[in-house]
């Protein structure tokens, strides 16, 4: 069975405009990723792209792929190495683990930014409250409510 095999939905067939409404892509983005290899043994009739479960679910891979970083060739190096078989699986793991520690990095860098846009709320809420800035200003950097504080204290981190 093949990395991208769906049981379940493999009979079925979707056209490309199906498909652009299914993941609010548009359908020039679909051809280009046809056309850059990305669905190798999509099946066509008449010359007509047909999208099978197999593709749908290559498809989410491609789309996490492309949200973390992926630039197109390497999710073209991606579908190449599911085309060879089992030899592959390690380079594979590889990709998804360099994949993951990107993902998590990026995650602690929001995290970060929403702590100060969380602090930066409370703060300009105590502002209107108070009519000014004054009673604030004397709190920080490090008088501030506990929880608040350490909304602060994650955002100033270096």
């Amino acid at each position: 069975m093949n990395a991208f095999h769906n049981k379940k939905s493999s009979d079925k067939e979707f056209s490309i405009g199906q498909v652009a409404e299914m993941f609010h892509i548009p359908i020039s983005t679909l051809r280009y990723y046809d056309k850059e290899g990305l669905f190798p043994d999509m099946p066509r009739k008449s010359g007509i792209r047909k999208f099978t479960g197999r593709e749908i679910e290559c498809l989410h891979v491609i789309e996490c792929l492309k949200k973390s970083g992926l630039d197109i060739k390497s999710i073209r190096q991606f579908m190449e190495w599911c085309s060879e078989g089992s030899s592959t699986y390690a380079l594979r793991r590889e990709l998804f683990l360099k994949q993951k520690s990107a993902v998590e990095s990026e995650i602690k860098r929001l995290e970060k930014a929403l702590d100060m846009i969380r602090f930066k709320c409370w703060y300009y809420e105590q502002a209107i409250l108070d009519g000014n800035e004054n009673r604030l200003n004397k709190m920080l950097p490090d008088q501030l409510p506990a929880e608040i504080q350490a909304l602060y204290d994650h955002a100033h981190e270096k």
